[in-house]
């Protein structure tokens, strides 16, 4: 195949394919056309369509929107016919409050003219009274002889003294009737208490007597020229008496502590029998010692037979040295003791704290240990001590108070108080000695005899009870009582005395006529 065919052949393939082109555009056009026409059929359709379905709606919208306009036309008219109804209720009941207030405010008008009718008629009538009044006490006046102001005077002075015999009256059956009950309860807590706590009471002695084998050991312990003597005294400080006595020998000093350690020393120099200034040194030095071991057991000893415990070491040796001190022959440390064991008892029959009440009576004393060094009452002394050593407040306030310098501020206070008074007031557990004895007596009588209207005053019963006889002239029926009161309270406040005092006010008249 020679060029000139191929290129036929392409040129007829050429000629072939736009022919073709043009027929396939041809065709296509026509079916465009075609498919168009269609669509544009089946849109006017579906416009057609869808202006009916629109129609139709519309004519369903406008019903159901004259439905629902009927069915609020015809609520809207009940709820105005209803609150019409309300408000004509609302203007019958105003209409009718209307009514009744105007009947109120004419039956308030009669009543206040009523009112003031009768406050004109009261004025008149009072303004008679008063001219009455007036004209009585002009006659009362006349008739009495006494003025206005006189008879006030003379009816305020019988009421004032009709006032002070009833308060008189009242007083007393008061008194009664709490001395009754309080003493009968008193009288079961410490009866139960002295009858539980039995203690035996020794007086001892304000001076220790040492036995001597024969009276040629007076002159051992004088020694030549008394140097033995001197250097006993001087370094234990009391006084040896050294008199006519067979046989002994007196320590005498105010501090039992310091004749204690003497009495001691004497005793080991006399069985040794060696004695000089130097085997006196000695002896003081053991005998020292052997009275703080003494006060340390003993004060032990005291707490745990009282079963107070946590005391502070110096707390319980001050404590023993009361072993050496006395007070009105009474030993302290057994009074202590005994004054804890009574306040516990006590407390526990009222149901208080038993180991804070027998801690507060064992410590109550604490001040005579070293009242003999250190200025002061044994009170206060006793309640520095107890600050101290950071004792419990309740027991600083009791010591404080029992001997009433401060005021009780606890039960405790007030049981301490009265377990002292229990265990000095026992019989032979103190002694006074005669001239102190009537001076106390003495004072007891001049103290209750100052008093005016008293006319004679004794002590009886050893000081227990003063009787006192009152001018009937001067001293009512009604002031014996004030005055007892007084007399007891002032008794309380400037003596010192054991146990209670009973003052008895009697008074007395006489009539006295002769038949002729």
């Amino acid at each position: 195949m020679d060029l000139m065919d191929i290129i036929f052949l392409v040129l007829a393939a050429v000629a072939g394919l736009g022919i073709g082109i043009g027929i396939g555009m041809a065709m296509r056009k026509r079916i465009s056309e075609r498919e168009i026409g269609s669509a544009e059929q089946e849109a006017t359709r579906i416009i057609n369509e869808a202006i009916r379905s629109s129609e139709s709606r519309k004519k369903e919208m406008l019903l159901e929107a004259r439905d629902e306009i009927h069915k609020s036309r015809t609520e809207n008219e009940r709820e105005i016919k209803e609150r019409r109804a309300e408000l004509t209720k609302q203007e019958r009941r105003l209409q009718q409050k209307e009514e009744t207030l105007d009947k109120k405010a004419e039956a308030f008008e009669k009543k206040e003219e009523e009112m003031a009718r009768r406050l004109a008629e009261v004025a008149v009538a009072k303004e008679e009274a008063e001219a009455v009044k007036k004209a009585h006490l002009a006659t009362l006046e006349q008739i009495s002889g006494l003025t206005q102001e006189q008879a006030k005077q003379f009816l305020l002075k019988n009421v004032e003294e009709e006032i002070r015999h009833e308060t008189a009256m009242k007083i007393k059956e008061i008194e009664q009737q709490m001395k009754d009950e309080a003493d009968e309860k008193a009288r079961e807590v410490i009866s139960i208490a002295i009858q539980r706590c039995a203690a035996d009471h020794a007086a001892e002695a304000t001076v220790s007597v040492v036995p001597l084998p024969n009276d040629e050991m007076k002159g051992r312990i004088i020694g030549r020229e008394g140097r033995n003597i001197r250097t006993l005294e001087t370094i234990t400080g009391v006084d040896l008496i050294i008199d006519d006595t067979p046989e002994a020998i007196t320590v005498s000093c105010f501090d039992p502590v310091r004749r204690e350690i003497a009495r001691l020393a004497l005793e080991k120099l006399i069985v040794d029998g060696r004695i000089h200034p130097t085997r006196i040194e000695d002896c003081v030095e053991k005998a020292r010692k052997d009275v703080d071991r003494t006060i340390r057991e003993e004060g032990e000893r005291a707490c745990f037979e009282t079963g107070v415990h946590g005391l502070n070491p110096e707390l319980v040796k001050i404590l023993g040295r009361q072993k050496y001190r006395t007070s009105y022959g009474q030993n302290v440390l057994n009074h202590s003791m005994e004054v804890a064991h009574i306040a516990g008892l006590m407390a526990a029959e009222l149901g208080v704290d038993v180991t804070l009440a027998k801690r507060a009576g064992l410590l109550h004393d604490l001040g005579k240990s070293i009242d003999h060094e250190v200025e002061g009452s044994h009170v206060q002394l006793g309640a520095d001590l107890a600050r101290k050593y950071k004792e419990n407040p309740v027991v600083v306030n009791a010591i404080e108070a029992h001997h009433g310098d401060v005021e009780p501020k606890t039960i405790i206070a007030v049981l301490v108080q009265a377990a002292d008074a229990v265990s000095a007031a026992r019989p032979g557990a103190r002694r006074e000695n005669v001239e102190n004895y009537i001076r106390r007596l003495q004072k007891l009588e001049e103290l209750t005899g100052s008093y005016p209207g008293v006319e004679k005053a004794y002590a009886i019963q050893a000081g227990r009870e003063v009787r006192i006889m009152v001018k009937p002239e001067e001293v009512t029926e009604d002031n014996m009582i004030i005055l007892a009161r007084d007399i007891a309270k002032q008794i309380e406040s400037e003596l010192e005395y054991p146990g209670q005092i009973k003052v008895n006010v009697i008074r007395e008249t006489k009539a006295v006529e002769y038949a002729k």
